[in-house]
């Protein structure tokens, strides 16, 4: 496989770092490597494959001579220069949200819609939450159809950010909360993002409209409820769904089982389910708690777990880099 010269925008950040980690994890081809941020990070030092790099300010001129840009930075400035990136030619892989609803901007989970890639060299990596709902979700659609999906999610304080773990810890030892709008150590928030027209917020708009875009079932219904919890690391999605297909729960575990990226934990009777401490530092969604809604036809009710910051975020971005730059990849 051909080195890729990669920048890595963001570089800095939660994300940024577990990207450089999930790269070297996975033996990513990386050749030159050149990682960047804001002014206010220029010089920091990181280290890859026990070499030391500078981090650099992002400018216009920061992608001359790469292949891949992988951005993990605020939608602004992901607007400004993911297109600049590439225009010069690279593949980038933006985890912002500043593209995931622009339809000419493929919205790629690799297990589900990688063929999307086609549309367009600029990629965005969906919403934390949604990446790990869609899995079992895909796996649901292919075997019975999809009528109807329910969100409930149990969203850990890393989807924050740094930010977001500082001030678990912060008011656990008794300071004011200053980024949550209530004392997150002592509640769970039912407010993630801002509040829209609608009554909903802003993450749970997310939601709703990628998994449509992402399963391509634009009018699916789809509503979701998102909560904020004091767990530092693992988000949890409470999904129920309508399918369309008469269903037996062995033959809901095995589509589940024999999808990729999905793992099955589903033991009540012996506490095993899915769980942030399980889901933490891993790759794979666990899925658990199936059972039937006894309130529908063909409803079904599944809990399921991943690392946000991994999954949900660096390691999606990495797995979709790393699949598209497979010798003979044709994007399927």
């Amino acid at each position: 496989m051909r080195e890729i010269a990669t920048c890595i925008v963001g570089a800095t950040g939660l994300v940024g770092q577990t990207m450089l980690r999930v790269l070297e994890e996975y033996g990513f081809p990386v050749g030159k490597l050149k990682l960047l941020a804001s002014k206010r990070s220029v010089g920091s030092r990181c280290v890859f494959n026990k070499k030391e790099y500078v981090v650099e300010e992002l400018t216009e001129t920061s992608f001359t001579g790469y292949d891949l840009a992988l951005f993990s930075v605020g939608a602004d400035i992901s607007r400004k220069f993911a297109p600049i990136a590439r225009n010069k030619g690279l593949l980038v892989i933006d985890n912002s949200a500043a593209w995931r609803e622009d339809p000419a901007v493929p919205l790629i989970v690799p297990e589900v819609n990688l063929k999307d890639h086609q549309l367009n060299s600029l990629i965005a990596n969906p919403n934390c939450s949604t990446i790990q709902s869609v899995l079992p979700l895909k796996a649901l659609q292919d075997t019975f159809g999809l009528m109807r999906v329910n969100y409930s999610t149990y969203q850990a304080v890393s989807g924050s950010g740094q930010k977001g773990i500082r001030e678990l810890k912060d008011t656990i030892n008794g300071q004011d909360a200053m980024l949550y709008p209530h004392d997150i150590h002592q509640t769970v928030i039912p407010e993630i993002d801002v509040a829209l027209e609608n009554g909903y917020t802003k993450e749970e708009q997310k939601m709703i409209n990628e998994t449509r875009k992402i399963l391509h079932q634009p009018e699916l219904p789809v509503s979701a409820t998102c909560v904020r919890v004091p767990v530092e690391n693992g988000h949890g999605v409470s999904v129920a769904v309508q399918l369309k297909k008469p269903f037996s729960l062995k033959e809901i575990r095995s589509c589940f089982s024999q999808f990729p990226g999905v793992v099955v934990v589903d033991d009540l009777k012996e506490h095993i389910y899915p769980t942030s401490t399980l889901a933490n530092g891993t790759d794979q969604v666990y899925v658990g708690r199936i059972r039937h809604d006894l309130s529908l036809e063909n409803g079904l009710l599944f809990y399921t777990v991943a690392d946000n910051i991994r999954k949900g975020a660096a390691a999606n971005a990495v797995q979709i880099a790393l699949a598209l730059v497979q010798p003979g990849e044709d994007g399927g």
